[in-house]
């Protein structure tokens, strides 16, 4: 089965061909990233004019790669994300759902982030249950995986999202204006050694849940660039250092409490080198199966979105299909 999958959540327009949810037949993405620089963010009203702008020439390069009438289905993201980029992505695939006759699938983004593993992993390998650490810019949530199209929402951030921290800490170390929590992790592999180990705190690591808050990290990382007696890389390291720690530390005890037989990282904060390797290390003293997506899908994509409608096919009338911001994760 062949599914073109949409994506237009935020700042990318990307459309893929994904046969069977595991065999990429073409990938294609666009970013205004370079629009929003220029403003230390994402402005929405640029995001969406952009997605107007970028949507048809992505979706005729899929079609130069891949004949429109070998598509089945089209999958899309319903949410969350912008609503006017999401408008954009939505409209698209119920036109194209008109003019070729094929069924729409909305899929929900945070759930695509899982089936990045999928694209990465043969399917086979990847077994139930599952705690999967959804990890990105915006979201930080933690998952019980029962099986595709079964999930337990364990706990999610209370304030900012980790890649939202690391963001925000990359602005105040003077790093990055905009999207700086990869430059920030460059930044803290040049310190040789973490001078400040245990310096900045590791919030809730201790609390008996699996709920995350990242603010009071970010906060207390300002302090230390405030008192002026270290240098960026040292500060980058602990707050680094400081984020995996409560990244790994809950999702090792929720895959140790439910038994769990897989753990899996989706989400762009996923690709952070220093997580990935605590988190094979822990998974592996834990005698459970680490599943990591790899690095070009950790990002917003189309093929994750593609994926997630093939192991989660439910297609939707039209009157049911319209965006929806803040979809979440629930049980």
């Amino acid at each position: 089965m062949r599914i073109l999958g949409i994506e237009t959540s935020c700042d990318e327009t990307a459309a893929s061909v994904v046969e069977d949810g595991t065999k990429e037949i073409a990938f294609v993405l666009a970013s205004s990233k370079e629009f929003h620089e220029k403003t230390g963010g994402v402005v929405p009203e640029i995001a969406a004019r952009k997605q107007l702008d970028f949507i048809v020439p992505v979706l005729d390069e899929v079609f130069a790669q891949v004949p429109k009438n070998s598509i089945d289905a089209i999958a899309v993201t319903q949410g969350p994300g912008l609503i006017g980029s999401l408008i954009v992505g939505i409209e698209a695939a119920k036109a194209l759902s008109l003019g070729l006759s094929k069924p729409v699938i909305p899929v929900n983004h945070l759930v695509a982030h899982i089936y990045a593993n999928f694209l990465s992993h043969a399917a086979e390998e990847i077994t139930f249950p599952a705690v999967v650490l959804v990890v990105s810019g915006g979201h930080t949530d933690l998952v019980l995986m029962l099986d595709h199209g079964r999930m337990r929402h364990l706990g999610s951030t209370l304030d900012d999202a980790a890649g939202e921290a690391f963001d925000k800490t990359a602005r105040i170390l003077g790093i990055a204006d905009y999207l700086g929590g990869a430059k920030l992790s460059r930044a803290a592999a040049e310190c040789k050694e973490n001078i400040l180990s245990g310096t900045l705190p590791r919030p809730m690591i201790g609390r008996d849940n699996y709920d995350f808050s990242f603010s009071g990290l970010k906060t207390a990382a300002k302090r230390l660039v405030e008192k002026g007696e270290y240098s960026v890389e040292a500060i980058a390291c602990e707050f680094e250092t400081a984020a995996v720690d409560v990244l790994v530390s809950k999702t090792i005890r929720a895959a140790s409490n439910y038994n769990s037989e897989s753990i899996l990282l989706g989400g762009g904060v996923a690709a952070n080198t220093p997580l990935r390797k605590r988190m094979e290390i822990e998974a592996q003293n834990l005698g459970i199966d680490l599943f990591l997506p790899d690095i070009r899908l950790c990002g917003d994509n189309a093929s994750t979105v593609a994926s997630a409608a093939f192991f989660n096919n439910s297609p939707t009338e039209f009157a049911n299909l319209n965006p929806d911001p803040s979809l979440t994760i629930t049980d």
